[in-house]
């Protein structure tokens, strides 16, 4: 198992600063949140992008995925969400990073709608991202919170470049034990997005172990040869504890969840 955590728990934090922290604390990579706030976005000119690069590779930290904010779901006209798609790979691939990450957005529209717009789009960009060595992960999110909802898109896209995000807490939030979430994604799973919180109401993040999320199910129910990244949401909840702090204890925590859990679900 190789660990990772999401700069969206470091808002606005430079790229060098986050790169050694995920080193000191003995995670493998990082979850860039890609946008205009932060360092590295689709903006970023080419020079920052290979300084960027070479800040992680001395490091020897990898960058997991680029989470963009593209809705592949949404209502309207697909050219500006196939050009947003389009940006995000090229700056996963300028990084060497495998993932792209995606959310659904379909919420205004009725689910068949959203289906539709959903698998058109992702199979008009999966091709693209897959020569690029990038996949596109749909996250189970918003319109599409389970991994049944996101397994029924990605069976029919049915294409390498396209695949799923695990987010525990909105699979959780729609009803789905880890085991079901497991086996609905098991063709389509890029890797598993961890988090924790104190109820379905109080979302603010907590530290890992500290809330109510079934987070030993779910890494017993992730592949032993995939990723588990932290999503610590303090950039919408800037009452939370700093994330800095909780690194060690985190890091910890998952790679005890890893050592004892039951064996990855077999399907």
């Amino acid at each position: 198992m190789k660990y990772a955590f999401s700069t969206l728990g470091l808002p606005g934090t430079p790229l060098d600063r986050s790169v050694a922290l995920a080193a000191a604390h003995g995670f493998d990579g990082l979850e860039l949140r890609a946008h205009a706030e932060e360092p590295l976005h689709p903006g970023s000119p080419a020079a920052e992008r290979a300084a960027g690069l070479r800040t992680l590779t001395a490091a020897g930290v990898v960058v997991l995925g680029v989470a963009g904010y593209a809705k592949v779901a949404a209502a309207g006209a697909d050219a500006p969400v196939l050009a947003e798609l389009r940006a995000l790979v090229r700056l996963a691939a300028d990084l060497r990073a495998p993932y792209v990450r995606v959310f659904p957005g379909g919420g205004d529209l009725p689910e068949a709608a959203a289906d539709t717009n959903a698998v058109r789009r992702l199979r008009a960009a999966a091709p693209f991202a897959e020569r690029l060595g990038v996949r596109i992960l749909l996250e189970t999110h918003d319109s599409h919170r389970t991994a049944a909802a996101a397994a029924r898109v990605l069976d029919r896209v049915a294409h390498p470049g396209a695949g799923a995000l695990w987010d525990v807490l909105h699979t959780w939030l729609g009803g789905e034990t880890p085991e079901r979430s497991r086996r609905a994604l098991a063709a389509h799973l890029g890797y598993v997005q961890v988090k924790d919180v104190a109820s379905a109401r109080e979302l603010t993040p907590l530290g890992l172990g500290a809330g109510v999320l079934p987070l030993a199910e779910a890494v017993a129910a992730a592949p032993r040869d995939g990723w588990l990244c932290w999503e610590y949401e303090k950039r919408w909840h800037p009452e939370a504890a700093d994330l800095p702090g909780q690194l060690a204890q985190g890091r910890e925590y998952l790679a005890r969840l890893v050592s004892t859990g039951a064996p990855a679900v077999q399907v």
